[in-house]
């Protein structure tokens, strides 16, 4: 769902995804394949078990995964996990989980958190998801429990007719909100700025959702990954959209 760190994305076809109760619905990330390099498989192989899941219909028990409870963070479409690993690494106090469906992304996100290990700041509380994120956000994550979800460049999907497949739609921000816990925060960012300004008309009409007027309970601080760093060279313009969750 990201196009981060080099448009780490695959998909279905324009079939609805499975059981989908939210609306019917296209996928939104792009159809890619790739094969995992001898180094990936390896990782992928003694670190998958332990770190990551394949998105189901079961509700996730946080607590267990972790071995802890802490704030619970999503991050849908981390690409090759820059921002996550960065960002979980930052943020040690919380329970951090990255949503991709690219296999060689997810194997170099592996990579990183093992890169990790043995420095002063190991990214031991990230775990991985492979699947869709709307299904993880219907199916996984109870009502109430995230304190965050960050949104990263996803897919802008320029042309009109691929509209549909954006991410960011009004029911998808109402799926947001329910899973968000009151003060919990979203925080998107986006270089299309176009789609910046459907995100925010979007945002602001679902009426959960509100200005952060309140200290955020996580960092807004993110890595510049490659991808942005080209956007940045090309001259677009960052959009950082940010909101609050209030009382229900």
């Amino acid at each position: 769902m990201n196009h981060a760190d080099q448009d780490t994305t695959e998909t279905l076809d324009e079939r609805p995804t499975r059981g989908n109760r939210l609306y019917p619905r296209v996928t939104s990330f792009r159809s890619r394949r790739g094969a995992l390099t001898d180094p990936q498989q390896d990782v992928w192989d003694r670190r998958w078990p332990e770190l990551g899941r394949d998105v189901g219909d079961d509700l996730l028990d946080t607590d267990r995964w972790f071995g802890r409870s802490g704030p619970l963070v999503l991050e849908i479409g981390s690409g090759t996990g820059t921002a996550a690993v960065t960002m979980a690494q930052a943020e040690p106090h919380v329970n951090l989980i990255a949503v991709e469906v690219y296999r060689p992304g997810i194997a170099q996100t592996l990579q990183r958190i093992e890169r990790t290990e043995g420095t002063d700041a190991p990214a031991t509380n990230l775990r991985i998801l492979r699947g869709d994120a709307v299904e993880v956000l219907e199916h996984m994550i109870a009502p109430g429990s995230l304190t965050g979800v960050r949104v990263f460049f996803p897919d802008p999907w320029p042309k009109a007719r691929h509209h549909k497949r954006r991410l960011l739609q009004p029911a998808t921000f109402r799926l947001i909100a329910s899973r968000l816990k009151p003060g919990g925060v979203l925080h998107v960012a986006t270089d299309h700025a176009e789609y910046a300004e459907a995100i925010a008309e979007a945002g602001n009409a679902e009426p959960l959702l509100v200005p952060v007027t309140w200290d955020s309970p996580i960092s807004h601080e993110r890595p510049v990954t490659k991808f942005e760093d080209k956007a940045h060279r090309v001259g677009s313009d960052i959009a950082e959209l940010i909101w609050g969750k209030i009382g229900e």
